[in-house]
């Protein structure tokens, strides 16, 4: 989601006062133009509050936020006090003109390029969208503009900040005195509605339980929950009388949108009703899908239940403080009560398999460190974790230990397992085994690869042993709190006598001796780890072994020498999307 969170957004007032005509007309030229060629004199924008769009056609975010532009260009054109003007990022007339014939507003002729790059310095232009708002004498309010116009829309003219500072308030005031009114109806319509189209009062949901679901019809994880959240709420209606839940779509595209709110039992909001961007940023979204639970006196009971539903169904319900800490007293009985077998198996599925499907009974595996291997053929961090993990496994049970792995596919299809799987010296479960899903929710895995270690009682160890992998590769095992102490101890060892401070030649400024997990040497460009003579202002690292030498007697000497050439790293020319916004290098 594209925008600042709520909360983030500060008005930033310029005390700079420029002339329209100055900055907007040329020796030759004192018009602007249309997207369907006509001039209009730049004397015509007196009076008015302006913004100065700066955006181009080939940038995603541009793309993005033009059309949130246009609907509140639209809202305000009736009064005719407010004006924009498309200042181009584009690199050829043919892109500018593609695109500026989506605007309804006026923009510097693509030909004035010299314009242009006067107004990208003259408004310190570093990412684009960018919107810059002047008033009518020509002061900059605001260089916010994109984030207030996200924030706020039409109802933020004229995007002075005594106008954005009365609706900070009113937000403010609103979350004290939130209600499902205050949360659902707009000045234009105080209804939902159904999938066939009917509409139902807000205020008809006085007094229950909602859950406003946040999601995306074609968000692949939002389709997977829906078909769990569906299950949920038809066993608690077929109980609960005082629970709804009310969708907040998210979608641009309404035939989307309509396929898959057509398989929902539940209400929602109409797409792309102003207020479905309005909760995202008063709940400060952060990730699909979100289940916000607002209780019967319409107070939020809890910002997202989505893992709740998922691990527990309808035993989360009410959803409330009290029903969290019984769910997380029944979750740490379950964690004491674990054994491989409880994580393993699955009714009749009791096994792993090997080589050629050989299936090996999960009671094999009792008595020995398992680790729990989710990756995918697909994923290239999984392809570049598996040698390191192989080399450590081997290395592992060479050493004699009862350790090993079982491989928990994410992979597409059975061709793809079937190779990943064919590189891996350990066990797997089956493609597309049940058991999965299962192990995903009980580990909560939200990424791969991950590796989980269960020790030798069938307790979960850690969920982090991949890191633990990369740092320390075999020495990490059994994986333990107590073995990462003793690590930690033969690192401090490994660095006694060793000055804590030291100044090379092949650096200006002083080195500290600083632990780090993973580095390249700035003298030698060879991969170092754990401890390294790093200049944190220059990002520069040094090996121990080359910050210095030792004598016949082992003290340290400083390297002599002349400072090694460093390539200069130099920045392309032009842009680099990053995020919400699209940068010049």
């Amino acid at each position: 989601m594209e925008g600042q969170q709520k909360g983030s957004l500060d008005v930033d007032i310029g005390d700079a006062k420029h002339d329209l005509k100055a900055i907007l007309c040329s020796a030759n030229r004192d018009f602007l133009v249309r997207n369907n060629g006509d001039q209009v004199t730049v004397d015509s924008l007196k009076g008015k509050v302006v913004g100065l769009y700066f955006s181009a056609s080939w940038c995603g975010p541009c793309q993005r936020f033009t059309p949130k532009l246009v609907e509140v260009y639209n809202q305000l054109l009736p009064d005719g006090k407010f004006e924009i003007v498309f200042v181009s990022g584009d690199e050829d007339n043919e892109s500018f003109s593609s695109y500026f014939s989506k605007m309804p507003w006026l923009a510097v002729p693509f030909s004035e390029s010299e314009t242009r790059e006067k107004l990208d310095d003259l408004f310190s232009v570093r990412g684009i969208p960018h919107l810059a708002i002047l008033n009518e004498e020509g002061e900059v309010l605001t260089t916010e503009g994109v984030a207030i116009v996200q924030e706020y829309g039409a109802e933020g003219y004229p995007f002075d900040p005594e106008t954005i500072g009365r609706l900070k308030e009113q937000e403010e005031e609103a979350k004290r005195n939130q209600s499902l009114q205050s949360l659902l109806v707009s000045r234009s319509r105080d209804y939902l509605i159904t999938a066939d189209g009917k509409r139902v009062r807000v205020a008809e949901l006085e007094g229950k339980t909602v859950g406003l679901y946040f999601s995306l019809a074609t968000f692949k994880d939002c389709l997977a929950f829906t078909s769990k959240l569906i299950e949920v709420y038809g066993s608690l209606k077929q109980e609960k009388s005082d629970f709804e839940i009310v969708l907040i779509p998210l979608d641009d595209d309404e035939p989307s949108f309509k396929e898959e709110f057509g398989r929902m039992p539940w209400l929602s909001l109409p797409v792309q009703d102003q207020l479905c961007e309005k909760l995202v940023r008063y709940f400060e979204l952060n990730t699909l899908p979100t289940v916000v639970v607002i209780g019967p006196d319409g107070k939020t009971l809890h910002s997202n239940v989505t893992e709740a539903i998922e691990e527990h169904g309808t035993k989360a319900y009410p959803f409330t403080p009290q029903k969290f800490i019984e769910l997380q007293e029944i979750e740490e009985a379950k964690l004491e009560a674990q054994t491989l077998e409880s994580i393993l198996v699955s009714k009749d599925c009791d096994f792993v398999i090997g080589k050629d499907g050989v299936k090996i009974p999960v009671r094999d595996l009792v008595g020995k460190t398992v680790l729990i291997y989710f990756s995918a053929h697909w994923c290239p961090p999984c392809r570049a974790f598996l040698p390191k993990l192989v080399e450590s496994y081997r290395k592992i049970k060479e050493q004699g230990n009862a350790l090993e792995v079982v491989f928990i596919s994410s992979d597409r299809d059975q061709a793809a397992f079937d190779e990943f799987f064919s590189s891996m010296p350990w066990l797997a479960i089956p493609f597309d085994d049940k058991r999965k899903e299962s192990l995903n929710r009980l580990f909560k895995v939200r990424g791969i690869p991950m590796l989980v270690a269960i020790g030798p009682t069938g307790k979960t160890i850690t969920t982090n042993a991949r890191e633990l992998i990369m740092c320390h590769g075999a020495e990490a095992y059994p994986f333990t709190d107590e073995r990462l102490k003793e690590i930690e101890e033969g690192y401090e060892k490994m660095a006694e006598g060793w000055p804590k401070k030291l100044k090379s030649v092949l650096h200006e400024d002083e080195l500290d001796l600083t632990k780090r997990q993973f580095f390249n040497c700035d003298s030698c460009g060879e991969e170092g780890q754990i401890w390294s003579y790093y200049c944190e202002d220059c990002d520069f690292d040094l090996h121990p072994r080359c910050a210095f030498d030792t004598d016949e007697k082992g003290k340290i000497v400083e390297v002599e020498g002349e400072n090694p050439e460093v390539e200069e790293k130099k920045g392309g020319e032009g842009w680099i999307c990053d995020g919400g916004q699209c940068y010049k290098k």
